[in-house]
């Protein structure tokens, strides 16, 4: 007895070791596609070497989403569940007194009903908007996906809730409308017990990573083919841990997404503005000056959240103005502007949230050739007037260093002064691009006004440009300059 007892032991250990070994083996954990010195090694310093698709600087701006069962609660912002466990005195108090004692965070999940979702009115919204690319949360630190996870059981948009793949209807539609579509995927889950594990364990051990992370991140992968995979929630654990290396050389050697694909730079701990196609640093993200890297200002219209909220206040969400400022600011040293909206539980974007995408895309239709495909100009923010931001369009587009500003052997087709104050005068005065004028050789005009010239005077080093009467001019907010050769 004792002996068939030691049989059938070892034949589960043996059992469980190869339903590993299968599951390792299916999920090609370590198959980066490195072969015979061809494409990239699971290293840093080679990652770093490929060039930054060109879709990507080119598109300048984009839509974001932060979309999933925080939408329910929809108060405070979309770490509502981890505010609430950790005892934050606001959370508690608002579920003390709206549900009853023992209420779970899983018990909302059936009222992300999304019932309202209209993929093509959302896709026909970001493209009047003038967006180029989305971005969708797939997955938000609550664990909860937006498309039927085959390891996220009862804990996604088909089994619960919605009952509907989200990041599929979505990226079918805004591919329709000529965007491209790509998904955020945080790392980490607060409350998995497979990820609290390997914490516990010092991230010696990459359970969730191999089960769980990299299963899910392939089947988004190769389900959706997303143009831009926007990492989060990797802050806990070095990048060593996350298998982020073995990813990204699988993603851009093997993948079916490796010729258009870009990632962000949140891969581990101290990755962030390091390693990436392009560089977020942060959330909210804007310098103010020219970089050497490609990066991404991701923002929120609502200043306080990324979620949607119940509770926003108007002074709380951004004015025309400060959108613009943003955008303007962002594309001139180099950057890409990523403006985020969270969708309500019923799956409608409110209307203050509609009517800032809209503004900024009659903005766009007038003054986007100063964004769309631009370049960083020799200087960004006039010296001498602080409210003006520089672009400029170049012949040929700079692969490998596409923030950087023109050389000596660049043809430059047309220089922007994008102005976010009209002057009382009508009179626009500006000091870094005196000297081009000075030559004689530049005529400018107004966008939208097409075909009528300024004239200028130069005195002192400044240049003062006489615009026309105000009234007179399409653009409401901001207004752009052409500066072309005659």
């Amino acid at each position: 007895m004792r002996l068939l007892i030691f049989s059938i032991l070892i034949c589960l250990a043996y059992a469980k070791i190869r339903e590993i070994s299968v599951l390792k083996s299916e999920n090609n954990v370590l198959d980066t596609g490195f072969n015979d010195g061809k494409g990239y090694r699971p290293n840093w310093r080679d990652l770093d070497k490929r060039p930054l698709p060109e879709w990507y600087d080119r598109a300048k701006i984009g839509i974001f989403l932060h979309w999933g069962v925080y939408a329910v609660p929809s108060f405070g912002s979309e770490w509502f569940w981890m505010n609430w466990k950790t005892n934050v005195t606001k959370y508690v108090d608002f579920m003390d007194k709206n549900y009853p004692p023992n209420f779970t965070y899983q018990q909302f999940a059936p009222m992300f009903t999304a019932e309202f979702f209209d993929p093509a009115a959302w896709a026909q919204l970001f493209a009047e908007a003038g967006a180029k690319y989305l971005v969708l949360t797939s997955k938000h630190h609550e664990g909860f996906t937006l498309f039927p996870s085959k390891r996220s059981f009862s804990w996604n948009a088909v089994d619960v809730g919605p009952k509907r793949d989200l990041v599929g209807e979505l990226s079918a539609a805004v591919r329709k409308r000529g965007l491209k579509f790509g998904v955020y995927h945080s790392l980490y889950e607060w409350f998995n017990p497979i990820y609290l594990q390997d914490k516990n364990a010092s991230f010696e051990t990459h359970t969730f990573v191999d089960t769980k992370l990299w299963p899910d991140l392939k089947q988004i992968i190769h389900d959706y083919k997303p143009s831009v995979i926007w990492s989060d929630g990797d802050w806990e654990a070095p990048d060593d841990y996350w298998r982020s290396t073995d990813l990204l050389a699988w993603l851009y050697n093997n993948s079916p997404v490796r010729e258009e694909v870009v990632v962000n730079d949140r891969w581990g701990k101290d990755i962030p503005g390091h390693h990436g196609d392009f560089f977020n640093h942060a959330d909210r993200f804007n310098p103010g000056k020219l970089l050497d890297h490609k990066w991404e200002n991701a923002f929120t219209v609502d200043k306080v959240s990324w979620g949607y909220r119940r509770n926003m206040k108007i002074g709380e969400i951004m004015s025309d103005s400060q959108l613009l400022f943003q955008v303007v600011s962002t594309v001139s040293c180099g950057g890409n502007a990523l403006i985020n909206v969270g969708p309500t539980k019923e799956g409608t974007i409110i209307p203050v949230f509609q009517e800032r995408l809209l503004f900024l895309g009659k903005w766009l239709a007038i003054n986007g050739e100063a964004i769309y495909d631009s370049s960083p100009w020799f200087s960004q923010n006039d010296t001498v007037n602080g409210k003006v931001w520089y672009t400029c369009t170049k012949e040929n587009y700079n692969a490998t260093h596409p923030t950087y500003p023109p050389s000596a052997n660049d043809k430059i087709l047309a220089i922007y002064a994008i102005a976010l104050e009209w002057p009382k005068d009508n009179w626009l005065t500006l000091g870094d691009i005196t000297s081009y004028l000075h030559r004689g050789t530049y005529q400018v005009e107004l966008l939208g006004n097409k075909g009528v010239y300024l004239t200028w005077k130069i005195s002192n080093g400044k240049v003062a440009i006489q615009l026309p009467d105000k009234a007179t001019v399409r653009s409401k907010v901001a207004w752009t300059l052409k500066f072309t050769l005659k």
